[in-house]
């Protein structure tokens, strides 16, 4: 499905082909915790290691072709797959040795112990949202079962393009949801559809997402200037998918997006905490539960998750895994687990990150 000027391109970036159709590239976090120098937002919101994560791609096709989308490769999007697929079981060994190969530097570098290299090696995580879009892959169920089957925990993002994917998709230990836009005409001006029925087929996709029993979570990409816009509008749609958790995040100046937009797009970690809060106004049955300036990210839930004045956010993952691999029936709350870290960071810890970073404001 790629040709080899674009193979040599995406191996250049760092990205390893797996197979015909599926990729693994090393998350900047990943690295970053094994030089002890923090994890993502995933470890503050849900309990997620990122030196045990890896993040991988099952298909490079996608329905969009996003303005805040840093990837300079997506191959045309499908109604359906055509032409053959590789095995989930070849997937899964071939992205995991990749995962090695690229890490394997790490194992003679003096800012990493000999132990926490070791200890990466032993994936637990995996991040089905590198590029494209993961649910297109035919297989897909039965790549998420064998994961489930290692205890390897699933984080899959879907850009709502293909519901009736949504509704046949297999429990996966958390699902994403892109919400990119309050209204129909700017959803078709951020995201660039290839698909002209893009609004019922997010409209769609909200109904089947909002009858998944895990946890379910809706991302939503702020882009200063832009889709800053109608909480209000954010909030209805929101309800109709009935997530767990939703996440402002904010839009990164990076890769190719840098083309499309300006640097005065990308909102700063208070814009984001700003229009949280205008977001929650409009939904009584959540509450803002925390951030993680380094992402400039917001962590909203439902109150529900909220018992006793302490906030179960994080994921039981031992718990999840017996679960899922029992082949019964079970929801978000029986596999949660306390977050400990919460509450909005204070303006000194906001003015100290970006004093750390040089610049004025992050």
């Amino acid at each position: 499905m790629l040709s080899e000027k674009v193979r040599k391109n995406l191996e250049k970036q760092q990205y390893r082909i797996v197979g015909n159709h599926s990729a693994v590239k090393i998350c900047c976090w990943t690295k970053n915790m094994l030089r002890k120098e923090g994890g993502c937002y995933k470890l503050k919101f849900y309990g997620i290691l990122s030196n045990k994560c890896m993040q991988v791609t099952t298909s490079f096709s996608c329905a969009n072709r996003c303005i805040f989308c840093w990837r300079d490769y997506k191959a045309p999007a499908l109604n359906r797959w055509k032409g053959g697929y590789d095995s989930p079981s070849f997937i899964i060994d071939e992205s995991l040795k990749q995962h090695h190969k690229l890490l394997s530097g790490f194992g003679g570098n003096q800012k990493v112990k000999r132990l926490d290299y070791e200890f990466s090696k032993d994936v637990k995580h995996v991040a089905l949202s590198l590029t494209g879009e993961p649910i297109l892959y035919p297989k897909i169920n039965q790549l998420i079962g064998l994961l489930n089957k290692k205890g390897i925990s699933t984080f899959l993002v879907t850009n709502a393009q293909y519901p009736e994917k949504i509704k046949r998709l297999a429990p996966v230990t958390q699902l994403y949801l892109s919400l990119d836009a309050p209204n129909s005409f700017l959803l078709k001006k951020i995201d660039v559809p290839l698909f002209n029925d893009y609004n019922e087929r997010l409209i769609k996709s909200l109904k089947y997402f909002s009858k998944k029993q895990q946890r379910k979570c809706i991302r939503i990409t702020l882009i200063k200037g832009v889709n800053d816009i109608e909480p209000q509008n954010y909030a209805k749609l929101i309800k109709k998918g009935d997530p767990d958790f939703i996440e402002v995040k904010s839009y990164m100046h990076v890769g190719t997006s840098i083309q499309k937009l300006k640097f005065q797009n990308m909102p700063s970690h208070n814009d984001v905490v700003n229009f949280s809060r205008k977001l929650v106004k409009f939904l009584p049955d959540y509450k803002i539960v925390t951030d993680y300036i380094p992402s400039k990210a917001v962590l909203i839930a439902k109150k529900t998750l909220n018992k006793n004045k302490k906030w179960f956010t994080w994921i039981d993952f031992e718990k999840y895994n017996k679960l899922v691999n029992s082949g019964g029936d079970f929801t978000i709350y029986d596999y949660l687990k306390e977050n400990s870290v919460t509450g909005l960071s204070s303006k000194k810890e906001r003015d100290a990150f970006a004093k750390k970073i040089g610049v004025k404001k992050w």
